[in-house]
């Protein structure tokens, strides 16, 4: 989705309002997630996490957008970012299970990064010496997360790389599908494969004692993922990728904030050094996207949602 219109300084400042709550959604969202994975089966809680946004989408968007919700120019391509989100999604209430949450939010944070790797294999885009410098740096801020004998080490740290590689794929396809679809049709479109896919999967771990004991907790997941990723919507409809990426950085702090209230859960001196590497780095990648932008060139690193 791109940002339309005339961007002015009130709708940047909405944006970022937008952005944060995006940002404060997800981190809910993983923080519930490694809670509610201790008390029902994941497979369930991936299932009810796309069903509700699904159904959520429609009901909020049908009275608005009548059948044209539903009317799509790219089924190929909504089919194939569905399927990329769901596995994202996979990866992370699967990861969370092993790894900290603040932790864990530093590894995927490295997406914006990939996604320059991608601009210039796979779009054909000049990317310059500086952005590899901080995707290196990235990289070595990810590594002092992950390192041996640190907290999170073991083969557990390949889910959010998984999750890196499937979401930087994901906003790539994101990225072209921008100017042809409605977001919200794709908002929908996505819980919907979500929910077919994952019910064909579900019943091989069906308990519904969980489902009818633990059920807030489903509901929590499902309302953090769809209204996290209507804020996000919301942001990037109100000002361009450039301004808005460096506060996704936020969602470190968020993460982190969460895991500690939850879990009591702090990382080390390494792994916090390691943590501000990822979003020095990320920040930086955001700002210079921003004056490339300002400059009257395409910025490389849209990451929306």
């Amino acid at each position: 989705m791109k940002h339309l219109g005339v961007s002015t300084p009130a709708s940047q400042l909405g944006g970022i309002y937008y952005i944060v709550a995006a940002c404060l959604f997800f981190a809910a969202l993983d923080t519930s997630t490694k809670v509610a994975g201790l008390l029902a089966p994941v497979l369930m809680l991936l299932w009810f996490r796309y069903l509700f946004q699904a159904v959520a989408t429609a009901a909020l968007r049908l009275p608005v957008q009548g059948m044209a919700l539903f009317a799509t120019r790219n089924p190929r391509f909504q089919l194939i970012r569905g399927a990329l989100l769901l596995i994202t999604s996979a990866c992370s209430f699967y990861g969370l299970q092993y790894l900290p949450v603040g932790e864990f939010t530093a590894i995927i944070m490295l997406t914006p990064l990939f996604v320059t790797v991608l601009a210039a294999f796979q779009l054909n885009e000049k990317v310059s010496g500086l952005r590899w410098a901080l995707l290196v740096g990235g990289l070595a801020g990810a590594l002092l997360v992950v390192r041996p004998g640190g907290q999170v080490f073991g083969l557990a740290v390949l889910l959010p790389v998984a999750m890196v590689v499937s979401y930087a794929f994901f906003q790539a396809l994101t990225r072209r599908m921008a100017g042809d679809e409605n977001p919200y049709t794709t908002h929908f479109y996505t819980g919907l494969v979500g929910t077919l896919v994952m019910s064909c999967i579900v019943p091989t771990a069906w308990d519904t004692q969980a489902l009818l004991t633990h059920w807030p907790w489903f509901v929590v997941l499902g309302f953090c993922g769809t209204f996290g990723h209507l804020m996000l919507i919301r942001a990037f409809a109100r000002a361009p990728a450039s301004v808005l990426t460096p506060y996704l950085y936020t969602q470190i702090a968020f993460g982190t904030l969460g895991g500690w209230l939850a879990f009591r859960h702090a990382p080390d001196a390494l792994a916090w050094a390691g943590i501000a590497l990822v979003a020095v780095c990320g920040v930086a990648n955001g700002f210079l996207s921003a004056r490339e932008y300002h400059r009257g060139h395409t910025p490389v690193l849209p990451l929306e949602g």
